[in-house]
């Protein structure tokens, strides 16, 4: 296979769990390409140092790597121009830019701290020994447990966040128009990922952004809701 994706898993290879690598995943198929899942764990950096990375995705195109998830969104439209395009011309490429960033900020840092503490527990002992020293450096020494102990007004406050999203949603099926696109992908990739590691409900089911990732979770033939996962 010519395509090969480095994707962070635990203990279930066949669960892969990262925000980013299913930005990756979805960018693929909405391509209609697949490619050879290589997975990766926290403390396996020698396998991707060799490609100049230490996280993952990690795409390989015939062995040569492609690193971050925007660089290979963007490597995938220019290299497979005569798939489906994943901006829709240069003009839905430069607002994907501005949202991979919200993406980044408000989706991924709004959920870490709700469900911090629930990623160890999908990882084995010296991988979630890794990812507690290192995350628990980056709040100043608290625990993941103290991090995620107020979720329950936190999540609150994240779903009041999605509003400029849901009023979209109100309007329109997708972040991308009547289709799905590389927009929906960003943040669909934060969502997936909860839904991964988490039992932790980030959304109540009346929610327009609840109705719009359930129809990402069936996209492609359903592959994301077929990927184990919490029923949340």
């Amino acid at each position: 296979m010519s395509l090969k994706l480095f994707e962070l898993v635990g203990t279930d290879a066949a669960r892969p769990f990262s925000p980013y690598c299913w930005r990756t995943r979805m960018a693929l198929a909405h391509k209609g390409l697949s490619a050879e899942s290589l997975p990766w764990r926290f403390t396996e950096k020698s396998a991707i140092s060799p490609h100049g990375s230490e996280k993952v995705p990690v795409l390989l195109h015939h062995d040569k790597p492609v690193i971050d998830s925007w660089a290979i969104a963007n490597y995938l439209e220019d290299n497979f121009p005569d798939q489906p395009s994943l901006f829709g011309g240069e003009g839905g490429r430069a607002m994907a830019r501005m949202l991979n960033a919200w993406g980044d900020i408000a989706i991924v840092g709004g959920i870490f701290p709700l469900i911090i503490a629930d990623i160890p527990k999908n990882l084995a002992e010296v991988d979630a020994t890794y990812f507690r020293q290192s995350r628990e450096a980056r709040f100043g020494g608290k625990t993941l447990e103290d991090v995620m102990a107020s979720r329950g007004t936190g999540v609150v406050a994240f779903r009041k966040s999605l509003e400029v999203m849901r009023q979209t949603l109100k309007r329109q099926p997708f972040i991308g128009g009547s289709a799905p696109n590389y927009a929906d992908y960003i943040v669909f990739g934060g969502f997936q990922w909860a839904r991964v590691v988490s039992p932790f409900k980030l959304l109540e089911s009346d929610d327009p952004v609840y109705a719009w990732r359930e129809k990402l979770l069936d996209a492609f033939d359903g592959m994301a809701r077929k990927s184990p996962g919490h029923p949340v």
